[in-house]
């Protein structure tokens, strides 16, 4: 059942959709109603991006929460992070963060969160709140409503997250907002190291660029600006400011599960403890983890699967190649400003650069995520398992096949009729020869 034309717009992680088309604020009103129908929580949380339509959707979703008896706190604008951080930081019983994220400006959303920022997925709520809204079958409005009261969660977020501050020397950072939520996350470098901004004004239409790390175009400005001034790293926040891409002082690019090994060996040096890499990451850093002290745990894909993981092995961070970084001390959620903390403060302990930092770690060849569209991506998995046998195989999320000097994991899309292939090797040579190999088996 898809509540409009071209699918439904609530999806696996959030919902999402175009605003004024398949996301209107008469929507927003109902999921108000449905969520407080489902979750029954006595106070919520709202935060919103710099969208121009975020406004209106928030006041409608507020609407719908305090009609059915809900008390809502206005965060105003905030980043995804601060969000989450309300939510566990005022005992709320939900969170909800309105924002699309690295989408296009047209494009407006919900991220769900239940108490302590525990994450609500299409398996744990979303499809709930979709039949809701559709049916209209919402409890009776309360007798008496709920209130709004406003409450703005910078400074305290900015003082939690600066405990973590250990900067030994100056360091001057470029870092490119996007016109996004990175502007407000980032505040808790201010102060600590010298900033130069690029494109540091709000403004939901992305008038300079889309917000997203992981679009390699998306970085040529900040690239070009680095080349040509002096700087330690740069740093590149998506939409809401829970994702970062993060660039060495020559302005090259650093791969994510890079960058995880190094925020790991940053927050083992003062503690030990469990941390969680995404299996499409380098060997080097299960390898990074276990030498400074940590116990290295693989996690599937996805911010939910990922966040569950680490409470139950209450690990204090997890990286995924998608520019996400989960700490402890943000209720198990992002802290995009804390992964750039702890990149300050690594840089900042001695006057080693910082592509001298990762150079010890980028051990082996990597393919980089290689998409192909299939028509039956079970057959595929199938096909690789019977083809490489003699390896270790991990199921945890798709296939992952791992032999003395080589591995691959090919896994589906959740959204799209596409597979995707990560592997890596000891050498170049063999990585190329082995990744043309598989791509030739998944495209036959």
């Amino acid at each position: 059942m898809s509540a409009h034309p071209g699918g439904s717009i609530f999806k696996a992680y959030d919902i999402r959709g175009i605003y004024g088309q398949s996301l209107t604020d008469d929507l927003a009103f109902k999921l108000g109603r449905a969520f407080a129908t489902f979750l029954k929580p006595r106070k919520v949380v709202v935060g919103r991006d710099m969208r121009p339509h975020s406004l209106p959707l928030f006041h409608e979703l507020a609407r719908g929460l305090t009609l059915q008896g809900a008390d809502v706190v206005d965060l105003g604008m905030c980043s995804t992070p601060m969000c989450y951080f309300a939510d566990g930081n005022l005992g709320a019983d939900a969170g909800v963060m309105i924002t699309a994220s690295h989408n296009p400006g047209e494009w407006n959303g919900f991220k769900l969160c239940r108490e302590q920022a525990i994450p609500i997925s299409g398996a744990t709520g979303i499809k709930d709140l979709e039949k809701l809204v559709l049916s209209g079958a919402f409890d009776a409005p309360a007798a008496k409503p709920g209130t709004v009261t406003t409450y703005d969660v910078v400074p305290n977020y900015v003082a939690r997250i600066r405990r973590y501050a250990d900067i030994r020397r100056p360091l001057r950072v470029c870092v490119d907002f996007a016109n996004s939520m990175g502007i407000l996350e980032n505040k808790v470098l201010d102060g600590l190291v010298a900033i130069d901004p690029l494109f540091d004004t709000l403004d939901g239409t992305f008038p300079n660029h889309e917000a997203n790390p992981l679009k390699l175009d998306t970085l040529e400005a900040i690239q070009k600006k680095m080349r040509a001034g002096n700087y330690d790293f740069g740093i590149a926040y998506d939409g809401d400011a829970d994702r970062a891409g993060f660039l060495d002082e020559r302005g090259e690019i650093i791969p994510m599960d890079i960058i995880t090994a190094l925020i790991a060996k940053a927050f083992l040096a003062k503690q030990k403890g469990n941390v969680f890499y995404d299996l499409r990451s380098s060997w080097a850093v299960k390898e990074v983890i276990a030498e400074n002290g940590g116990t290295p745990l693989m996690s599937r894909v996805g911010h939910a699967f990922i966040k569950a993981q680490m409470r139950e092995a209450n690990a204090l961070f997890a990286g995924e190649l998608s520019g996400h970084y989960y700490f402890r001390e943000n209720y198990f959620a992002e802290s995009s400003s804390l992964a750039a903390l702890s990149i300050a403060n690594l840089v900042s302990a001695g006057n080693v650069p910082l592509s001298a930092l990762i150079k010890p770690i980028q051990r082996y060849c990597a393919s980089g995520e290689i998409n192909s569209e299939v028509h039956d991506p079970k057959k595929v998995l199938d096909g690789l398992r019977q083809k490489y046998t003699g390896g270790k195989v991990t199921e945890l999320d798709g296939l992952s096949i791992e032999f003395a000097d080589w591995w691959f994991n090919v896994r589906s899309s959740n959204t799209e009729p596409l597979v995707r292939l990560n592997l890596e090797a000891k050498t170049k040579a063999q990585m190329e020869q082995k990744r043309d190999e598989l791509l030739a088996l998944i495209r036959a």
